[in-house]
């Protein structure tokens, strides 16, 4: 039976994909929760409207992350910080403390954005991705210095 997923179902496809599953798992468990819809005629020609719609509005979410990107790749930020023997920090700098910089210059970036894999543990320059969009990653430069 051939399906139109609404919602991504793992293993199976992404919104608007139209797959075939045995017609118990369709008429049991993806027509019932909502998850899918017949893929009828009329639901085709449907999801191919709302599949323009998606894309659109996908591409505008796109140009407004480029067009924040441009703004954040100059930007540069410096953190002073107590040290140790061999530079080592007392403490750290973590995406929380990169973010509440970001948003005193006025950049709207929540710490889940901000692409630091650990915090920065020791003294000089580091460049941190920050996800905006899937296909939209600029870098900031991060200062750490001795204070």
């Amino acid at each position: 039976m051939e399906v139109i997923l609404r919602e991504a179902v793992e293993k199976l496809g992404h919104p608007g994909d139209i797959v075939t599953v045995s017609s118990g798992y369709a008429r049991n468990f993806l027509l019932p929760r909502g998850v899918a819809y017949e893929a009828t005629p009329g639901n085709k020609k449907r999801i191919a409207q709302e599949k323009e719609r998606l894309e659109a509005a996908e591409n505008e979410r796109r140009a407004a992350a480029q067009a924040e990107a441009a703004k954040l790749e100059p930007v540069s930020l410096t953190f002073s910080a107590r040290v140790g023997e061999e530079g080592k920090l007392f403490g750290s700098v973590t995406a929380g403390d990169i973010a509440h910089q970001l948003e005193a210059q006025g950049f709207k970036i929540e710490k889940r954005q901000i692409d630091l894999h650990e915090p920065i543990k020791a003294l000089g320059v580091y460049k941190v991705g920050i996800r905006l969009h899937a296909d939209v990653k600029p870098e900031i430069k991060v200062w750490v210095i001795k204070g």
